[in-house]
């Protein structure tokens, strides 16, 4: 796939469950990513910073079971949530997913905003409709990101990502196509990412 021209370093922080462990990055601003299980949240990190096993891509979902924080070009910060409804994640681990990702949504000072991963050949369910709202009522920016948009026809795409955006209460132009394995997206990806942190197109300070 197309490398992201922009990134010049990226490195992996730590991983946390609770507040008192999240990494004090001095300020730098935060965007989280987040989806159901096996929606492309790994897949699409790597293909957003250029860095193959930056993310582990796994073909079991429901992996990720903590908070991951990675630094980008020393710039801004990517904080990879736990996927959301793998029934084989044990039922102690997912009831602790919950609060754990309410808490850090709420009380991360340095979160500027979400992107909400969705599968192209699926709608939006309640766990979408409800974080779009949750996110809303404590005022988090929102980018939805349709992934795998490669396993539709080209005809196909356009209407995906509507359908996206209805099930989501959003217009069409809200959201992004994205493809993890052609790169489809990846400039518009960007620099939505970068708008939503108030960071340059570079990846660097807006000034």
């Amino acid at each position: 796939m197309a490398e992201n021209p922009h990134v010049r370093s990226v490195r992996f922080v730590k991983s946390a469950v609770h507040p008192k462990d999240f990494p004090d990055l001095e300020g730098l601003p935060e965007v989280a990513i987040a989806g159901r299980s096996n929606v492309g949240k790994s897949s699409l990190i790597n293909g957003l910073v250029n860095r193959k096993r930056l993310a582990k891509v796994s073909s079991t979902p429901g992996r990720t079971q903590l908070l991951n924080f990675f630094v980008v070009n020393e710039a801004f910060a990517l904080c990879d949530l736990p996927g959301y409804g793998y029934a084989k994640v044990p039922l102690e681990v997912r009831r602790q997913w919950g609060p754990m990702i309410e808490t850090y949504l709420a009380e991360r000072e340095a979160l500027r905003g979400l992107l909400l991963l969705v599968d192209a050949r699926r709608e939006p369910g309640d766990w979408e409709q409800n974080l779009i709202g949750w996110c809303s009522h404590h005022g988090i920016a929102v980018v939805p990101v349709v992934t795998k948009i490669d396993k539709l026809s080209p005809s196909k795409r356009q209407p995906a990502l509507a359908q996206v955006a209805r099930g989501l209460g959003l217009s069409a132009r809200q959201v992004v196509g994205w493809s993890a394995t052609s790169g489809e997206g990846l400039e518009h990806l960007w620099k939505r990412t970068t708008r939503l942190l108030g960071v340059g197109a570079t990846g660097g300070d807006a000034g």
